[in-house]
């Protein structure tokens, strides 16, 4: 059951090592499906592969070392990232951070030339909110407020736990997950959201994937942004 379990995600690994160039920096995203593509590239680089990694979290770091995938830094230019998402719409918007890593993923996707997006079919969606869950990061001090404006909002905030503590993320900062319905206006509620003081970000990626790899069982579509 595991091996099958693994199949798309090994599929949709090697599918997206075809959008690596040789001496290239590569982000190395967070999740299931990052993760299958971090060993796949790994086997790569053991094989003669070129690359340096930029990952976007203390885990894929410390997975990309073991495996010995050279790493860098922002300093680098990042020709691609390869990244996964907990909602994919049909305009291929996203909402990613059900993993927590959603601030780093955002700056690593931002100095990329290309972000590429691997799912499985059960994340696609007719509309963002559709899983009904928005991971919010927010700065600790100001948790309070954030609560009040979010609830106020209508969307039933939640302090993110890890057993009996919160859920702190790599930049030391608290994951509020919002309770929603599909989204009608998601510019519009990034806006709102991104004014409450405290709040560093939002599960909300609009216009950020280039790409998205489909895993239907274990063969891979390809969905492109029309740019």
């Amino acid at each position: 059951m595991r091996f099958e379990a693994a199949e798309p995600l090994n599929a949709l690994a090697r599918r997206a090592l075809g959008f690596v160039k040789d001496d290239t920096a590569v982000g190395l995203g967070a999740g299931r499906a990052a993760t299958a593509f971090v060993r796949a590239l790994a086997a790569r680089v053991r094989a003669g592969l070129r690359v340096r990694g930029v990952p976007v979290s203390e885990a894929t770091a410390g997975l990309a070392a073991e495996l010995g995938i050279p790493l860098v830094g922002l300093e680098a230019e990042i020709d691609v990232t390869v990244d996964g998402a907990d909602e994919v719409d049909p305009d291929l918007d996203l909402i990613k951070g059900y993993g927590g890593a959603l601030v780093r993923e955002r700056i690593v996707a931002a100095a990329s030339r290309r972000q590429i997006i691997l799912v499985e079919r059960d994340k696609l969606v007719p509309q963002l909110g559709s899983r009904g869950r928005l991971p919010v990061e927010v700065i600790p001090f100001a948790l309070p407020l954030c609560l009040h404006r979010l609830a106020a909002l209508g969307l039933r905030p939640t302090l993110r736990m890890v057993g009996e503590r919160p859920f702190v993320t790599d930049n030391g900062n608290v994951l509020v997950d919002c309770a929603v319905e599909p989204i009608g206006d998601p510019p519009g509620l990034e806006r709102t959201l991104r004014a409450i003081p405290g709040v560093v970000d939002t599960g909300l990626f609009l216009g950020t994937a280039d790409t998205v790899l489909v895993a239907d069982g274990t063969s891979v579509n390809e969905w492109s942004r029309q740019r």
